[in-house]
């Protein structure tokens, strides 16, 4: 990959669980990006429903040939583009959390996210592949969320490809719990890692990236205590960043839905920082680790158990 292009990121406020709304507000956001000359195209992950634990989540999933995967090739072939997003897609009798980059020449390629984060693990399992899509512009890697701050991803995608594009759903702790001072501790370190999160991946790897995000609100359950809500939100950061890791183009989560576009320089440079042995890149707050390691139990035997009852919806 030699040339400069125009990449555009889409910020969305996605209504929980509800695909068809969901499409149409990407519809018209695609639209938008592409009205301003961007030729590579992401949305963020899981834009046909964003993520929550909610029985809305249950009936979500898509075929991986169905209607997400169809807009996507009918913008890509549009537009003459190459347009980017994930979804939960079933395949061979199992869900995943599936980035689909559709071509201008009708050809398509996947990553499935490699690990579920906490309530995630209710709705989907992880995938095993590499991340690494074969394009006819190079080789670009598929970063999901999380993904983004795991060492195992950087080590997986070094000096491997020329440009990351992916997006998150990250949300943070829910309103009025913890208590006020810990609620306003433990948002300001989620908000603070969100934001520095594409740069420091971007800066790992030597190469630009693309990251798309959700920002609205949500209202959900807490994962083992059903009767306990969850009003939240996400935090955006939908971000264009370079190779050394200074950001282009940046959206907040206060500036809600939109397009954010910005030239980009695909290839690899020399990274400007070197990658850990520790499984996190940054140190997670206590109480990240904690519910991480809970929900990811409690999620896993959930899958199983709706899967089992019928309850969770395999298309």
């Amino acid at each position: 990959m030699s040339k400069t292009m125009k990449a555009g990121a889409i910020q969305l406020c996605a209504e929980l669980g509800n695909v068809t709304a969901n499409l149409e507000k990407a519809d018209r956001l695609v639209e938008e990006a592409a009205s301003q000359g961007a030729r590579i195209i992401i949305l963020p992950e899981f834009f046909t429903t964003a993520a929550a634990f909610h029985p809305a989540m249950l009936k979500a999933a898509l075929p991986i040939r169905g209607r997400a995967t169809q807009f996507l090739m009918d913008k890509a072939r549009k537009h003459q583009a190459y347009v980017g997003g994930s979804f939960i897609a079933s395949r061979n009798g199992e869900l995943f959390n599936t980035f689909v980059l559709a071509m201008p020449d009708g050809s398509t390629a996947y990553h499935d996210k490699d690990q579920p984060t906490m309530w995630e693990n209710c709705y989907y399992t992880g995938g095993r592949d590499d991340g690494i899509l074969p394009t006819p512009i190079g080789p670009i890697g598929a970063v999901l969320c999380w993904e983004h701050i795991r060492h195992r991803t950087a080590r997986r995608l070094l000096g491997r490809v020329d440009l990351v594009v992916g997006g998150s759903c990250w949300w943070t702790v829910p309103q009025g719990w913890p208590p006020k001072g810990l609620w306003e501790w433990h948002h300001r370190k989620n908000m603070k890692l969100m934001a520095s999160t594409p740069s420091t991946l971007a800066r790992m790897l030597g190469v630009p990236l693309v990251h798309a995000a959700h920002a609205g609100t949500f209202r959900a359950s807490m994962p083992c205590m059903p009767l306990v809500p969850y009003e939240s939100f996400y935090l955006g950061e939908t971000q264009i960043v370079d190779a050394s890791g200074v950001i282009l183009r940046r959206m907040t989560r206060e500036e809600g839905e939109g397009v954010i576009v910005a030239e980009v320089d695909p290839g690899r440079r020399a990274p400007s920082l070197t990658l850990g042995t520790s499984f996190w890149i940054p140190r997670l707050p206590l109480l990240f680790r904690l519910v991480w390691t809970y929900q990811n139990l409690h999620g896993a035997w959930y899958y199983h158990s709706a899967r089992k009852s019928g309850a969770l919806v395999i298309p």
